[in-house]
């Protein structure tokens, strides 16, 4: 718990620079102003959330279910078992959005289980469909709405352990059941606020 939340701490810091407050740190008494891009702190905020996403369904859900302790289950609350990941993620992304800092993360795909998890807007519609032909592509884009701009990222989601592939593969509501392990099934879309630019 406590490096997710120097996990988070970092991005904050991160997303402060991009919003127009620099960090500042002496350097042989000197000060020195670091600036970095949004492409940058959304890499980094992804590298955050890919780690955390990892090590929760390999140190814990694949332990447990090894084990014969607790499985991972999308009814987790009525059945005392362990979220799955992509839950745990989003979860985390709401828990993040209630901290009003601007960031918001979520998972979403072109074939959701769930109607909310489809593609909000015509440009993750099409951020999805570039990730989904090319996983090493990162979609990238500005949006703005009323006097805020916003910086949007959407990463290739990839099945990362059998919970994924199986859910999706047996869900009733699922469009595709054919998964496999390291299948692109959507993406993982980021967004955070930019400085409001100066009037001339």
């Amino acid at each position: 718990m406590r490096k997710t939340l120097l996990g988070l701490g970092i991005i904050l810091a991160l997303v402060m620079a991009t919003s127009g407050i620099g960090i500042t740190f002496a350097e042989d008494e000197k000060e020195t102003t670091v600036a970095f891009s949004p492409e940058v702190v959304a890499n980094y905020i992804h590298a955050v959330i890919e780690a955390d996403r990892t090590l929760y369904t390999t140190h814990v859900v694949k332990r447990m279910h090894d084990g014969g302790v607790v499985i991972a289950t999308e009814g987790w609350k009525k059945r005392n078992a362990l979220p799955l990941p992509a839950q745990m993620l989003l979860m985390a992304g709401r828990k993040v959005e209630e901290g009003g800092s601007g960031l918001r993360y979520r998972l979403a795909s072109l074939r959701p289980i769930y109607e909310e998890n489809g593609p909000a807007s015509v440009f993750e519609e099409a951020g999805l469909k570039v990730v989904t032909e090319d996983p090493s592509e990162v979609y990238t884009g500005i949006i703005t709405r009323g006097d805020q701009r916003f910086f949007k990222a959407i990463y290739a989601d990839l099945a990362v352990s059998e919970a994924c592939v199986n859910c999706h593969n047996t869900h009733i509501l699922s469009g595709k059941r054919d998964y496999k392990l390291g299948d692109v099934m959507g993406g993982i879309i980021i967004s955070f606020p930019l400085p409001i630019e100066p009037e001339d």
